[in-house]
């Protein structure tokens, strides 16, 4: 679950969903009247993002004239991917040659049969065996490769460093455990004037995800591996809700305005009113650019409790209708737009500097081995946003288990949600009995499939 589409950091992009076209297929049909094979792709920026569109088009453009065989075909949306549309598209055939996928929807395409069988072809991606193998392994369906990672995010602790000097914290030792995010908040929010310690979201699935990424930190899973039991009842889930009622209650550090969203806590933070909440690292400049925050006052931990983090992206899959010169002109394409380290829509940071953008930010962090220190290298010769603030972050990640969410994760968030809103709206709301209520909802989801 991501409040952003592109995972792309230098324009914040407001536009209306993409519509459901019949325009947008794929049809197989891969030869245009001059005998260049052709290929639709999604994700194009919108013409509100002009910086964003004018980059993914000069991209596209650079790439045709590179390979003039090859004429691609661009649709644009945001989000990339709309839940409302997305299955619809899918049952009737309408997707595009190459078409884009949140990570925890691959397996879903694949077992609906609308996914191409790309393993035949990969082995003329150089940059396949450069990407994540957990990023990797996510579109790897039963010994099958269907998709290629694009990015690849992971949560951590987003902090108020000069809050964090106010209460008496020491802004360079973030707190590594829940008990001293609990101390920690505490003390901000003794700071008074309407300070929070900590916020969390409640509402709009959004509470299950946070629960899922804390119950991740702990240990815990939300799924048990076979994927048809709910396994939240346990010591790690109620060390979640326990936690959270605890500083709500007892604490009174996380406020009295509850019910939150993603924009009400980063209204919050960027007011600088707000000591800390979950994220993944592509908030920042949001927090900087649209609510009023300064990125030096701003630092990145990795998440409390030392045991895991929730990590999401995004990647690209091919139509099954796709004929074979298709899904190499596709696999080109992308090689071209996002997997060239330190060059492209998503790594030219040069580009990006020169129009404003935060170049320097800890991830998407896509590679590995020498094309990762390629990657790295460029982003730190254009960085232009205090690097040393997220240093913290990724010291901390190297030891933490990556989890992906769950399966069915919109229900069983939405479910999730119920049982993180009681325990911040409830004095005396039952820990236990939300635990048993929402694992025996989850279990009814799973069952259905």
């Amino acid at each position: 679950m991501r409040n952003t589409g592109f995972r792309r950091t230098f324009v914040m992009l407001m536009a209306s969903s993409v519509a459901l076209t019949a325009t947008a297929c794929g049809s197989g049909d891969d030869d245009t009247a001059d005998g260049k094979t052709r290929i639709t792709v999604n994700c194009e920026p919108p013409k509100s993002a002009k910086v964003d569109r004018s980059f993914f088009d000069a991209d596209i453009k650079a790439f045709e004239k590179a390979n003039p065989d090859i004429d691609v075909v661009a649709h644009d949306a945001f989000p990339c991917q709309d839940p409302k549309t997305f299955d619809a598209k899918l049952a009737g055939g309408q997707m595009e040659d190459v078409f884009y996928t949140y990570f925890t929807d691959a397996k879903h395409v694949v077992d609906v049969n609308q996914a191409a069988d790309i393993t035949s072809y990969v082995k003329d991606l150089k940059s396949y065996s450069t990407i994540q193998q957990q990023l990797r392994d996510i579109y790897t369906v039963d010994g099958k490769i269907y998709g290629i990672p694009r990015t690849g995010y992971s949560m951590g602790l987003i902090y108020n460093k000069k809050l964090f000097e106010k209460a008496g914290l020491d802004p360079e030792k973030p707190p590594a455990t829940w008990e001293e995010l609990r101390a920690d908040a505490k003390k901000i929010a003794a700071l008074g004037k309407g300070t929070v310690g900590y916020a969390d979201y409640s509402a709009q699935n959004q509470g299950g995800w946070h629960f899922t990424a804390e119950l991740y930190s702990q240990g815990g899973n939300v799924v048990g591996e076979d994927g048809k039991k709910s396994t939240i009842d346990s010591p790690e889930g109620k060390a979640v809700l326990q936690n959270l009622k605890d500083m709500r209650w007892s604490d009174n550090s996380m406020g009295s305005k509850q019910l939150l969203v993603i924009n009400d806590v980063q209204q919050m933070m960027g007011s600088g009113k707000l000591g800390m909440y979950l994220s993944a690292p592509d908030n920042i400049p949001i927090l900087v650019k649209e609510k009023g925050g300064n990125y030096n006052d701003l630092a990145l931990a990795p998440m409390p409790g030392g045991k895991g983090t929730l990590i999401g992206g995004d990647g690209y899959m091919f139509n099954k209708k796709d004929t074979p010169e298709q899904i190499k002109a596709g696999l080109k394409w992308l090689e071209h737009m996002f997997l060239t380290p330190g060059d492209g829509f998503l790594g030219d940071y040069a580009r990006a500097k020169q129009n404003n953008a935060p170049v320097g930010l800890p991830e998407p962090r896509l590679f590995t081995g020498a094309a990762d220190t390629k990657d790295q290298e460029v982003k730190k010769a254009n960085a232009n946003v205090p690097v040393e603030n997220y240093q913290a972050f990724l010291d901390g990640n190297q030891s933490l288990q990556m989890k992906i969410e769950p399966p069915q994760a919109q229900q069983i968030y939405s479910v999730l949600d119920g049982a993180v809103s009681a325990v911040l709206t409830k004095k005396d709301a039952d820990v236990d009995q939300l635990l048993k209520d929402a694992s025996g909802k989850i279990d009814s989801i799973l069952a259905r499939g």
